[in-house]
C-alpha cells in the first residue's frame, strides 16, 4: 500500500490505520489463539461480498476463491465482517447489523463481536488496496480511473471509521 500513500489513501490515515491494527493484534493475541482453538479457523468462502450473493430460489452464494486454498481459510468472523463491511460500504448499516445479529444468534459465537470492526478494517483496507491497483493498469481510461480513485478512497475511508 506505500505506493499508494499520497494517491488513495494519506500517510495520516495510512498510520491511523496501521497502529490500530498492530495493537489490536498484539493485545488480542490469546483470543486469536482461542478461536484456532476453538475450530474457528475454517475453510470459508473467502470473497464474502454482496456482489457473490443471488437471491433465486433461496440464497444462492456464489464464486469462492479456489485458485489459492489459503486465501479461503479465515477466521468465520472475517468471513462475516466481510459481507458487513461490504454492507456498511452500500451505505446499508442496517443490514448488516441484521446480518450479524442473526449470524451471532445462530452462531452463539459472541466472541466474534470483540473481533469485529478489526475484521472489517481489515477487508475495507484489502478492498481500498486492489481497487487501488487497477490504477496502474494501462488500458484502463482515465474516466474509469476517476472512479476507481473515488471507490479506493471511500474503502480506505471505511476502513478508518472502524479504528
Amino acid at each position: 500500500t506505500v505506493e499508494y500513500i499520497g494517491r488513495t489513501i494519506s500517510q495520516a490515515k495510512y498510520r491511523r490505520i496501521k497502529d490500530y491494527t498492530d495493537s489490536f493484534i498484539e493485545k488480542n493475541t490469546p483470543l486469536f489463539h482461542k478461536r484456532i482453538t476453538d475450530g474457528r479457523i475454517r475453510d470459508c468462502h473467502g470473497d464474502l461480498h454482496a456482489a457473490h450473493i443471488c437471491f433465486t430460489k433461496g440464497i444462492c452464494i456464489y464464486d469462492c476463491i479456489e485458485f489459492n486454498d489459503r486465501f479461503r481459510y479465515c477466521d468465520v468472523a472475517s468471513e462475516v465482517a466481510f459481507l458487513a463491511m461490504d454492507l456498511d460500504h452500500y451505505g446499508r448499516a442496517d443490514l448488516s447489523q441484521s446480518f450479524v445479529s442473526a449470524y451471532v444468534a445462530q452462531s452463539r459465537d459472541e466472541e466474534l463481536l470483540r473481533l469485529f470492526n478489526f475484521y472489517k478494517c481489515y477487508r475495507a483496507y484489502v478492498r481500498g488496496k486492489v481497487e487501488s491497483f487497477k490504477l496502474d493498469d494501462p488500458y484502463i481510461s482515465e474516466e474509469e480511473k476517476t472512479r476507481i480513485l473515488a471507490v479506493a478512497r471511500s474503502y480506505f475511508d471505511l476502513a478508518e471509521s472502524y479504528v
